[in-house]
C-alpha cells in the first residue's frame, strides 16, 4: 500500500493526531497493516483517545499507534529528534509492544546539552518556543561537529538505551513494508504557519520546515509512494503564549465562549510541553490558502467546529455553523472533507450532503 501523509495548516493543534489515528483505524477495520511514522522531535504534543475513551497526548511516539491492539508498527526515521526519557515514558504508559518500534540508527538525539542552550539563549522568551532542546538539536546536525560550534550532535545508533530499536536503514525498512502491502502513515508536526522556510513568518518559526514535502523527506520516501495527503485545519488557530509571532484577528478565549454561550474556562487551551495558555486568533483564510498551496491535499479536515455549533447544526443550512463552514469554503475555494467536533472522531462530508437531501 502507498503513503497517507498528515500535516496542519495552522500554527499547531490542528487535531492531526485524531485524524492520523483516524486514518489508521480506517486502513485496520480492511484487515490492512499499518506503520505509524513519526517525523520531527518532541517539542510538540499529539493527541488521541483509545477505544476506551482513554486520553493520549504524546510527544515521541506517533499518535497514530494508539490502535486497541498495539497492533500497528512504529517507525521514528533519520528525520526524528528523540528525547530518550521522553520516549521511554510513552512506552511504558501505552505499555507498547517494543518489538513493533524501529529506530533509525541516523536519528538523531535531543540531549541535556541541547536543552540548556535554548533556555540559556532565550528562545521562550523570544520566540515563544518551547525549549524542548529540538532546535539546538538540528543545529548541531548541520553543523556537522565544526570545531567552531559549542553543541555536538548525538546519533540514535550511540545510545546504548535504544539498542533494542535500532536498525541501520529506516528507508529499506518502509521500502519493504510498503512492497509487502503495508499502509504507511506519516505523522507530521506542527502546522504551516510554523515552517521554517516557507511559513512566512520567520523569526517566529520552528527549526523545521513542517510541509507535507518536509514531512516525506524526514522519513526517507520517494513522492511517487503518496497517493493521501491530508492538511488538518481548525475553526480558531491558536499560538502558543508569549511573543510568538503575529496571529491575524487575534481575539481571546472570553469571547470565543460568549460566541457560543459556553464559560472561557471550557475552553481554554493550555501547550502540551509547557503548559502555558495559548493565543486564540479568528479564522485567517490568508494563511490556510498559503498552505493549501504548498501541500496540495486530497483531504481538508476542519477541527474545533464545537466552538462553533453542534454537530447536530450540520442539517440546518440557517445556522450559524453551516454559515461558517460556507464562508470558510468560499474562502479557501474547495470543500471541507471531514468535520470535527470532538477529540474522539470525525464527520465525513457524505454526512452533511445525506443532510442537506433530506
Amino acid at each position: 500500500m502507498p503513503v497517507s501523509i498528515v500535516i496542519g495548516g495552522q500554527f499547531g493543534s490542528e487535531g492531526k493526531g485524531k485524524v492520523a489515528l483516524e486514518i489508521v483505524r480506517h486502513y485496520r477495520s480492511r484487515g490492512e497493516p499499518v506503520v505509524a511514522v513519526r517525523v520531527g522531535g518532541p517539542n510538540s504534543g499529539h493527541t488521541a483517545y483509545d477505544h476506551a475513551g482513554r486520553k493520549y497526548v504524546l510527544r515521541q511516539l506517533p499518535a497514530a499507534c494508539i490502535d486497541i491492539d498495539r497492533n500497528v508498527d512504529v517507525a521514528l526515521p533519520a528525520g526524528s529528534y528523540i528525547d530518550v526519557d521522553v520516549l521511554f515514558a510513552e512506552i511504558e504508559r501505552l505499555d507498547y509492544p517494543r518489538h513493533r518500534i524501529k529506530v533509525s540508527a541516523r536519528a538523531r538525539i535531543v540531549t541535556g546539552e541541547h536543552r540548556a542552550w535554548e533556555r540559556e539563549a532565550r528562545l521562550g522568551d523570544s520566540i515563544g518556543s518551547t525549549g524542548a532542546g529540538v532546535g539546538a538539536a538540528v543545529m548541531a546536525s548541520v553543523a556537522r561537529e565544526a570545531r567552531n560550534f559549542p553543541l555536538h550532535s548525538v546519533a540514535a545508533e550511540d545510545a546504548p538505551e535504544l539498542s533494542e530499536f535500532i536498525i541501520d536503514d529506516t528507508s529499506r525498512y518502509l521500502r519493504r513494508r510498503l512492497e509487502a502491502k503495508h499502509r504507511v502513515v506519516v505523522e507530521g508536526t506542527q502546522g504551516f504557519g510554523l515552517s521554517l522556510l516557507d511559513g512566512g513568518y520567520w523569526p517566529k518559526a520552528t527549526s523545521r520546515s513542517t510541509t507535507a514535502a518536509a514531512a516525506l523527506a524526514e522519513a526517507g520516501l520517494s513522492p511517487v509512494d503518496v497517493d493521501d495527503v491530508t492538511m488538518v485545519i481548525r475553526s480558531f488557530p491558536i499560538r502558543v503564549a508569549g511573543d510568538s509571532g503575529p496571529l491575524a484577528g487575534e481575539t481571546t478565549w472570553e469571547e470565543v465562549a460568549a460566541r457560543i454561550g459556553r464559560r472561557a474556562e471550557e475552553l481554554r487551551e493550555y501547550t502540551t510541553v509547557t503548559g502555558c495558555l495559548r493565543r486564540v486568533g479568528k479564522f485567517d483564510s490568508d494563511l490556510v490558502r498559503r498552505a493549501l498551496d504548498a501541500n496540495r491535499p486530497t483531504r481538508l479536515v476542519l477541527n474545533h467546529l464545537d466552538y462553533i455549533g453542534a454537530e447536530q447544526e450540520l442539517g440546518n443550512e440557517r445556522t450559524v455553523l453551516r454559515r461558517f463552514i460556507r464562508r470558510v469554503e468560499s474562502s479557501l475555494g474547495r470543500k471541507v472533507d471531514w468535520f470535527g467536533f470532538s477529540p474522539l472522531g470525525i464527520v465525513e462530508r457524505t454526512v452533511l450532503e445525506a443532510t442537506c437531501r433530506v
